[in-house]
């Protein structure tokens, strides 16, 4: 599956939302916050809206910027590969730490399912 522009949580109010209403798992590699996105149905648009990701690698908790890059663009493709485990309708933000850029991407992919998979059930009971 393609990773489309619609999938990329860019509005930094957005963001903001997501780490400060949002929850947080933490999976050594990265952490991860999700937030259930409140949307209101337009005409046209899908009941269940595909998740958008935001992926962040600072200086500090990465590196430079080679290994900055690195590591997001190991994060987006696991979340491009396994975009199907995430719940519809979740907005996720994806904090890279320093071993997400050596850390084989085999178990990089299983972290980000486990974790999808401990989300599924909370954002369920929410959308109730």
């Amino acid at each position: 599956m393609r990773f489309r522009a619609a999938q990329h949580l860019r509005r930094q109010d957005d963001i903001r939302a997501v780490r400060e209403q949002g929850r947080r798992i933490d999976c050594r590699v990265f952490t991860l916050w999700w937030k259930r996105r409140e949307t209101v149905a337009h005409a046209g648009e899908s009941p269940n809206p595909s998740p958008r990701v935001c992926v962040i690698a600072s200086y500090k908790g990465v590196g430079i910027a080679v290994q900055r890059n690195r590591a997001k663009r190991r994060l987006r493709e696991v979340f491009r590969l396994h975009q199907q485990a995430v719940p519809a309708g979740c907005d996720l933000l994806l904090i890279a730490r320093a071993a997400a850029t050596n850390c084989p991407l085999p178990e990089l992919e299983q972290k980000f399912v486990e974790a999808c998979q401990r989300i599924a059930p909370a954002v369920a009971t929410e959308s109730r």
